[in-house]
């Protein structure tokens, strides 16, 4: 019997085991990006990709802000040229992150989007910080 489900047939192992393995290329999810926050050392930047506002209203610990139409090459020159970048807006429904990876990769940044954004974070039961430190 037929469903929305099973109408299509899935991919072949091969062909979907490339396709997950691109997509963790392209992002990140909030645990991950969690556990990576609690060393010393990350390995990235990330980025609260809002507006100043919603940043000091509640943001990410450790969270720069920097709104994705403000991303340029002179904001971004305080970081090497390889310093990888995790964005993240709203959540689910806002385009932000991806808005903002796209102006990073033209600028020949690596980057990785945090899916989920602030409502991710916030499902997954992590706190967020009040304020406005941590502008560039």
């Amino acid at each position: 019997m037929s469903n929305n489900v099973t109408e299509v047939a899935a991919a072949e192992s091969r062909i979907a085991l490339e396709h997950f393995q691109k997509q963790l290329a392209f992002e990140t999810d909030c645990w991950d990006t969690h556990d990576a926050l609690q060393k010393d050392e990350p390995g990235f930047v990330l980025l609260d990709v809002r507006s100043p506002d919603l940043y000091a209203k509640g943001h990410v610990a450790g969270a720069i802000s920097l709104p994705h139409r403000k991303i340029i090459e002179s904001k971004m020159a305080q970081w090497p040229r390889g310093t990888l970048f995790v964005t993240y807006c709203a959540g689910p429904h806002c385009n932000g992150a991806v808005r903002a990876a796209v102006r990073l990769a033209r600028l020949g940044r690596p980057v990785k989007i945090m899916t989920g954004g602030i409502t991710g974070w916030l499902d997954e039961g992590f706190m967020l910080e009040e304020g406005i430190a941590g502008a560039p």
